[in-house]
């Protein structure tokens, strides 16, 4: 499953975004908790920058992330982080600027050996409502997940072992 995003429904609130990183656990969780690592790979579709990526990475601490398209578009979110783990595990809230999905959402992302210097990457999304969930699944967020962990799989082939950004 390396480089395949698989984005299934569970429960009645949750979606599981499930991926495979040739890299170990510490460096996806730095790729996920360092700006200047994540202004590399977190932009989602072509056209796409993160211009502002803010991290407070304590309990309690805040995240702001803003894309700028180059179409003059732009699109921002923020959240808080309620638990801090790393290299396992972090959990935060997220809501988008324009909501779009029913009252943000509450993630869970997990960051597993897997064997060979290899991560599996849970996030678990919390949706506020089955149809926020289901509304985000009709969405063209895979599309912007597996665009976004394409280049993030190059960031981590270029980030040597033990050092962030």
């Amino acid at each position: 499953m390396t480089g395949k995003v698989s984005i299934t429904a569970s429960g009645e609130r949750e979606l599981v975004i499930t991926r495979l990183f040739e890299a170990p656990p510490h460096l996806v969780f730095e790729a996920h908790t360092v700006p200047a690592l994540m202004k590399r790979w977190f932009t989602g579709p072509e056209g796409w920058t993160l211009a502002t990526c803010e991290i407070d990475l304590r309990p309690g601490g805040t995240y702001r992330h803003e894309w700028a398209h180059e179409d003059g578009r732009k699109m921002g979110m923020s959240g808080t982080f309620q638990e801090i783990d790393p290299p396992h595990r972090l959990v935060a809230t997220e809501l988008f600027d324009e909501d779009w999905t029913g009252g943000g959402t509450v993630n869970t992302q997990t960051f597993e050996p897997v064997g060979d210097g290899r991560t599996r990457l849970t996030t678990t999304v919390l949706c506020t409502s089955a149809e926020a969930r289901d509304s985000m699944l009709q969405s063209n967020m895979e599309a912007g997940i597996a665009a976004s962990y394409a280049r993030l799989d190059a960031v981590l082939a270029d980030v040597p072992i033990g050092k962030v950004a």
